[in-house]
């Protein structure tokens, strides 16, 4: 049992070398899953999220009047559908808000962003007893999705080059895919949730791509039962995206990859049927766009029902 669960936390969480799209999950295409809600038929709600970042960074990612301070906040809804015992499917529907501040200078902008759905198929699903009658609980789901370009690319907005990567877009402009997996392990009320997604993405109508994504992220958590009706389950673990090298007309585009490594730390509370949660993630290390970019720390809360 114990080598099943480390080869897939390993499998889960290994990282090869893959091109990766947005920079740090800013701007487009960034979907964040973490502890989905513990329903058995659907959930519907509402996420919040905000992210920060910095561009035209100078030398060793020293600021000076040119740096750009951007922010990217979504609006988005949410929801889960089991159909079965096999079967799982959830979608997003995030509306953005995007804004940047350059030499005084503001610059907003706001719309419907790439809506997306996954599917997922349960690959197994077990309760047992161990060590004198504790409850092993454990769960494995694999699944694919697809994004639609749903949200407004702005080809100007990536003509403008230089230092700045393309990012401040409300959609990518092309149908991009994703190939996901969840594993979650609990021994009474204590967890271990592992999360895995691959994004590939295919080129606009204006013949630019960006590059596949990575992101895992692992997180520990506690259930503690105040009330028959109450949950209170703190987590804590890690986040990291790879960002590759995106393409532009076959040509590489050079401010852009990277890496970050994020922590995050968070609460999930059931109050019946009303599931409130959210999480603050803080960069541990990042190089991204060779030290032209820098990621500042990202939150999200979130108003799920189950029904």
């Amino acid at each position: 049992m114990m080598k099943r669960i480390l080869l897939i936390l390993t499998c889960l969480l290994t990282v090869t070398t893959i091109r990766a799209c947005d920079i740090c999950g800013c701007g487009v295409g960034s979907y964040y899953l973490g502890i989905l809600p513990d329903f058995s038929k659907r959930f519907a709600g509402l996420r919040y999220q905000h992210k920060t970042m910095q561009s035209h960074l100078g030398a060793g990612g020293a600021t000076s009047y040119l740096t750009t301070a951007e922010t990217y906040q979504t609006a988005e809804l949410w929801g889960g559908w089991n159909i079965g015992q096999r079967f799982r499917v959830l979608a997003f529907v995030p509306f953005n808000f995007n804004g940047k501040t350059n030499e005084g200078v503001t610059t907003h902008q706001s719309g419907l962003g790439d809506i997306a759905a996954i599917g997922f198929y349960n690959v197994f699903s077990n309760r047992q007893t161990v060590l004198n009658s504790k409850l092993l609980v454990q769960s494995l789901w694999v699944g694919a999705g697809v994004k639609a370009p749903t949200g407004r690319y702005y080809q100007a907005a990536k003509i403008a080059g230089g230092e700045s990567p393309n990012n401040f877009q409300l959609g990518t402009g092309s149908t991009d895919f994703t190939l996901n997996a969840m594993y979650d392990i609990r021994l009474m009320d204590a967890g271990i949730n592992a999360n895995l997604s691959y994004k590939i993405n295919t080129a606009n109508r204006y013949d630019y791509r960006y590059g596949n994504k990575y992101t895992a992220n692992l997180l520990a958590y506690y259930k503690f039962r105040i009330a028959p009706q109450v949950t209170v389950s703190p987590d804590a673990g890690v986040l990291y995206e790879t960002a590759g090298k995106d393409m532009d007309a076959g040509l590489q585009v050079d401010v852009s990859g990277g890496y970050a490594l994020m922590g995050t730390v968070g609460a999930e509370v059931m109050l019946g049927r009303v599931n409130i949660g959210g999480n603050f993630q803080p960069v541990i290390k990042q190089q991204l766009a060779d030290m032209h970019v820098k990621a500042g720390s990202r939150m999200m809360v979130h108003a799920t029902v189950l029904f």
